[in-house]
């Protein structure tokens, strides 16, 4: 029954799919420590603990990529404990703290001891759904009849449809004006920027280094692809060398064949010369022994 409902539902295109994980992946670049470090210092590097003393659960002012991380989605904001105090404070001004107050006691209910279950179910219903109770909560007749059948055998996830339906209705309403109150806008401008710290880290050797913000493995892979279109932009086409040295060595075979046809030939040539500045050997013969034999050569077949 199960695979059958599975593949009766409608499926995304992958394209879909994957555009949501890379815009996804954007977004949340900035906050991943491992890809983009994180401030004032990594702490699992150093000795330095800042770190947590500025992102502790319930801190006075949290950082402010905390703060804005609340603005990317519901669930980041109600997610962190610092968060949820925010909202908290700002349904009580709208007069609808019940909702959240709600939401978290079926968190509680959830994953807390299974030995008081039964207890904690009776006491949520007392408390939001009983008619006239202290905090009761708005939901619909459906909702609500699911839940109370469902309270005569309570369990962990007996209040589920009632908190789906709180959930979404926070989801829809309040968090679209939490984010333009002024209560959020004051913990943004209130936020911490931790500054990059210069302290010392560890005594031991592979520790001794400075302390900065963890380098991205993006911008170090962009850095790498430079350095290799770098080196192919200088890189010599072997082409060329190859031809220049096929035109040496066959200038260089030229050289010894013609030089070897002309020793083997000619041997030793005869050549007139006259004594332009005395006039008395005229018209005697000096042998002379050629040092470029190819020259003579080849004026003789030139002639």
């Amino acid at each position: 029954m199960y695979y059958r409902q599975a593949l009766m539902r409608s499926t995304v295109k992958s394209s879909v799919s994957l555009g949501g994980i890379v815009k996804y992946s954007e977004q949340f670049s900035s906050n991943d420590a491992i890809m983009s470090g994180c401030l004032p210092s990594n702490p699992w590097v150093t000795d330095d603990t800042q770190f947590w003393d500025l992102n502790a659960k319930l801190v006075e002012f949290p950082t402010k990529m905390r703060v804005e991380r609340w603005a990317f989605n519901f669930s980041e904001l109600i997610r962190d404990p610092k968060g949820r105090q925010s909202f908290q404070y700002f349904l009580k001004k709208e007069f609808s703290g019940e909702n959240l107050g709600f939401w978290e006691a079926c968190e509680d209910l959830k994953y807390g001891d299974q030995s008081k279950v039964k207890e904690k179910a009776e006491e949520i219903y007392k408390l939001f759904l009983a008619p006239g109770a202290r905090r009761w909560i708005n939901i619909d007749g459906k909702t609500m009849d699911i839940t109370v059948k469902g309270l005569k055998h309570p369990h962990r996830y007996v209040l589920d449809a009632a908190q789906t339906h709180i959930y979404m209705l926070m989801k829809k309403d309040s968090y679209a004006r939490y984010l333009k109150s002024p209560v959020y806008k004051e913990m943004l401008a209130r936020a911490v920027e931790p500054q990059e710290t210069t302290k010392r880290s560890s005594s031991l050797r592979f520790m001794r280094r400075p302390l900065r913000s963890s380098p991205s493995p993006v911008i170090l892979r962009q850095l790498e692809e430079e350095a290799k279109a770098r080196e192919a932009a200088n890189t010599v086409d072997i082409t060329q060398v190859m031809s220049k040295l096929d035109r040496r060595s066959q200038l260089r075979k030229d050289f010894f064949q013609i030089k070897m046809d002309v020793s083997t030939g000619s041997g030793t040539c005869l050549v007139d010369s006259e004594d332009t500045r005395t006039g008395e050997r005229s018209d005697q013969a000096i042998e002379k022994e050629v040092i470029c034999p190819w020259e003579s050569l080849a004026e003789g077949k030139a002639s």
